[in-house]
Order: structure tokens, then sequence, then C-alpha cells
């Protein structure tokens, strides 16, 4: 049976609530003309002056998105992965690039460093990025654990990011607001919705007021997006996952306000995939309205698609529609020509330099005396264990959708007994193809049967399905992923010894679509002691292609 959020019309709070007595959190932003004051598309085939949706084929959730100048900016969840919060770049809504993040590290407890604790399905919820004119400043705000907010800002996306303040009020769901004047809002809640004022600093709360209550016939809402256009105040909520409605003041940003329903029940771009929903508005140079949302598409995640939108005479947005559905295709916006190419999302990385380019993120907060950049990726082992979901340093990369292949060369001439290094399909039931080193010799392996359960504890640790011993000191990897949603999907592994001809190693694994992970499939590398540390590899090339 698919399980996917078009299929469970409640919030995340309660669904975390109930699977593991957690909950997480989101926020959001303000876009468009106030708001902003301040990949190519993968998919289905798109005329000339068209483009596809979905506009980014990877895993980019809980969006916010903003303009400023002649560039847009997005934000995204990222739970538990370490940095958090990327923030995408574009120049035409269509083409986007990673440039940075805005949470350097989640420095939230020792569960996020994998240190006697672990934090899957926490950390970065739905996250607001908005843009300050008057300082010429970028800000993030969110809320961790229920328990506080974040602020972090900086005056250029590529960072460096810095934490401006912690707020005691955790601001669930929250979009912030720049208005007019230069105060600032942040807009949040589950069903109950409120506005919170913020000090001139952005440092502290100095009011907040509940605003709105859904009406039980709407059942949740959440998801908040604050924006002030043509003199109204408008908060964009979703109700997950299958509808998005808007909220509408004249009186001011406390209200009153009064609802409409965006969409609803909507056939979505992806076959096989969800609703479009919880996103962000964002207008044109040229004062064009656009929604960006996502698209629940297990297992690869959920994936941002464009739509216009127009507003009808008194003030509501309207969604536009292709035969009673969101877009598979649409004009591409009318903007001017970019500054320059976005950097791809998929391709080549050498690892060349002394940093990692931003694509890159950790399993949890990686131990940093472990690993190095030196044109070359440098994995020494940081942790003592049989289950790789406990390991550190295990540095991961969304798959781009429909498929796409991995392909990672490894030098394992420094791995010591009991070492395990390799590629892995991560998620909460995982399989990978990697160097296994026993009594001085190396074998390629194929394992699978890395399993959690729904509380994230591992009832699973893996076993091995194929081996074959190698010679030499290096070896090619190469995992190949079908993420198109609807259902349970295939992955498979193979390896090479000249990085020409490819063995297939081990059976077909079963990518699932469930949704309560929330965070999609990626391609990770790893390396770990089963034994003792002391160990190495290094990656000297990875390509992530499609067909």
């Amino acid at each position: 049976m698919r399980m996917s959020w078009p299929h469970h019309p409640f919030s995340r709070r309660r669904a975390l609530a109930a699977a593991t007595g957690l909950a997480a959190g989101a926020v959001l932003p303000l876009t468009g003309a106030s708001r902003a004051a301040a990949a190519p598309a993968q998919g289905s085939a798109r005329a000339a002056g068209e483009y596809a949706n979905p506009v980014i084929w990877q895993d980019f959730a809980d969006i916010d998105v903003i303009r400023v100048g002649n560039t847009y900016y997005a934000s995204a969840s990222t739970m538990h992965y370490s940095p958090g919060a990327p923030v995408l770049r574009s120049y035409d809504l269509v083409h986007w690039e990673i440039a940075g993040h805005s949470v350097p590290v989640l420095d939230f407890g020792a569960k996020y460093d994998l240190n006697g604790a672990r934090g899957y399905v926490r950390g970065i919820w739905a996250s607001s990025l908005a843009y300050r004119p008057s300082n010429r400043t970028f800000y993030w705000l969110g809320q961790i654990d229920f328990a506080r907010t974040y602020i972090y800002t900086a005056t250029a996306v590529e960072g460096p990011w810095n934490r401006l303040t912690t707020i005691s009020t955790p601001y669930y769901d929250a979009g912030l607001l720049v208005d007019s004047d230069d105060t600032l809002y942040v807009a949040y809640g589950n069903t109950t919705i409120s506005v919170a004022q913020l000090s001139a600093d952005g440092r502290t709360q100095v009011r907040t007021q509940q605003v709105f209550t859904t009406p039980s016939s709407v059942g949740t809402l959440e998801g908040s997006r604050f924006y002030k256009i043509n003199g109204q105040y408008y908060i964009f909520l979703t109700r997950p996952a299958n509808g998005q409605y808007i909220l509408k003041s004249s009186g001011g940003p406390f209200g009153p306000y009064t609802m409409r329903q965006v969409l609803l029940d909507l056939r979505g771009p992806i076959p096989g995939g969800g609703v479009p929903h919880q996103g962000g508005l964002v207008q044109t140079q040229n004062g064009a309205w656009y929604y960006l949302a996502f698209v629940d598409a297990y297992p690869g995640g959920r994936v941002p698609a464009l739509a216009p939108v127009t507003w009808t005479w008194d003030g509501w947005p309207v969604v536009q529609l292709v035969n009673g559905a969101w877009g598979t295709s649409y004009p591409s916006p009318a903007v001017p020509p970019p500054p320059r190419q976005i950097t791809p999302m998929t391709g080549v990385d050498t690892f060349d330099g002394t940093t990692l380019k931003p694509r890159w993120e950790w399993n949890h907060n990686p131990d940093n005396t472990k690993w190095s950049v030196d044109n070359g990726l440098t994995l020494r082992t940081a942790t003592v264990t049989d289950d790789l979901y406990w390991a550190r340093n295990t540095l991961t990369h969304r798959i781009q959708g429909p498929t796409s292949t991995a392909t990672v060369q490894l030098d394992h001439s420094a791995m010591r007994d009991g070492d395990r290094a390799g590629l892995a399909l991560l998620r909460d039931s995982s399989a990978w193809i990697g160097a296994k080193r026993e009594g001085g010799a190396t074998r390629v392996v194929m394992v699978s049967g890395l399993t959690m359960d729904s509380n994230w504890n591992t009832t699973g640790t893996g076993y091995e399905l194929a081996g074959a011993t190698v010679s030499g000191g290096r070896i090619w990897l190469r995992a190949s992923a079908d993420i198109r949603p609807g259902a349970a999907r295939t992955g498979t592994f193979s390896y090479s010894t000249d990085g020409v001809t490819f063995t297939r190693l081990g059976p077909d694994f079963s990518m699932g679509n469930d949704w309560r992970f929330f965070m999609g499939y990626r391609f990770a590398l790893f390396n770990h002691a089963t034994q003792a540390l002391g160990g190495s590899v290094r990656v000297t090339r990875f390509e992530l292609s499609t067909p």
C-alpha cells in the first residue's frame, strides 16, 4: 500500500507524535514585491520557451522562495543532515543551483553528533528565508525540536552564516515577514495560527497574538508564509498533504483574517506523485507571480514544481491549471538574461580545492578531525560500530530523478581489518556496495538489510548478499536508483577494477516509498571501523549521471 502524505491529511506534528513521540516544525518566509523588495528541469519533454515540472527533481521540501533584485533564492528542509537549510539560487525560477547553507552546524544537542543519541527525523524542518533591504542582510528562521527558535543571518547566501539570536518561543512552521516599514513579523502555528512581532534588531519577541483558528471542516493548517502585497497581509498555509489555503487581512499583520482555499486534491505534474503544496509565492521583475511548491514523490523525496499565479480583482491568488491539473509544462517566466550559467546539480566532482561543494551534506554533524578535502576526499574512520546508522562522517548526495547513477572511484589501500567503506543507498531501509577488509585482504561486497523502525532505532545492521575478491588498492563502485514515485522502486549495485567494465553485484534492492522518514533516498559515501580506528579511504571522483 502506498504511504504518502496525500493519503494522510494531518499535520507532521501529529504524525511524529504518533510515530516517535516527537514533533518537528517548519518555518517559511515571504517573497514577491514586498518580500523580495528587496538544474535544468527534469521530466517531460518541453517546447522552446517552456519549462517542465518538476523544475528540480531532487529532494527539496518545505520550500520558501524570495527574490532579491534579479536573483531568486529558496530554502528547504534537511532534518538531520549537516550543514542544514540549503539555500538555492536561480535567475529564472527554473534552473537552480545550491549556493550554501543557512545553518552551518546542527549544534542543538549531542544527538546531532551521533553522540549517545541520534537526530533522525528531527533538526531542520521547514524554515523561513527573508531579505531585509535596510541592512542588506538575509535572515533564516527555524524552530528546533519544539524547544526554541533560532535566527541566522548573512550578507551573502554563500555565507558565512552566523547565529543572531535564540528565542524561547518555538515558532512552529513559521514565515518571516520584513514589512515595508522594516518591522519583522513571524506567522506560525498548527491549526491555531499566531503572529509575533520581533524587536527592531530581530533578537527578541515584542508581542504575539493568535490571529486565526482553522475551521474543523478544513482540518489542519500549517506551514505559514507571510506576505504583504498591495497593502494587504497574507498568510499562506498548507493542509498536509493535499491542500493549500490563504488568509488575508486588510487590518494589519494581527488581523482580522479571512480564509480562502487555493487548491485541494489537485492532480500534480508527476505521475504517481502527490498534490503540490507547502511552498511560497514570488513575484518576478515584470510583475508576474508564481507558486513554487513541492510534490511528494517517494522514494526520491519531495521535489519542487512551479506554476504561474494570477490574482482576482479582490486580491486572492489563483493557480493557473492545465486541463484541470498543475501543468507538466508552462511558458517560461519572462526574466532578464542570467548573468552566468548556474552550477549543475549533476555531473562530476573531483573534490578539487580544499572544501566540499554545497551539494554535499553529512548524515548528522561530522567529526571534522576525521575527514579532509585536498584535491580528493579523505575519510578516516570516525566510529567503531557495526551499524551504519551510528557511523559518523557518512557524506550524502541527493539522487537525481527520475533515474540516475552515482559512480565513485575509491582508493581503499589504507583500510584496516574490520573496516567497511563504500557507496550506499541511504534511508530508513538501506543497502550498499563497498570494500570489506578482513585478515589483510579486501573483498567487494553488496550488503542489504539495514533497517530502522518507526522510532528510528536500528532493527537490522545488514547482511552480505554477494561478494568477490579484488586485488590492488583502487576500485570503482556504482549505484543506480529509480526514484519515480507511486511504488517501491529498484536500486542496483555494480563495481569495476578498471573504471570501464562494470560487474553487477547482488540482487535488486527495493527502495520503499513510505513517507514517514520524510527525507528521500540519498547516495552516501561512508567509511567506518568495526574493530579499531586508524584506517582511511580516499575518494578521487564522484559522478552523478542521468540516462
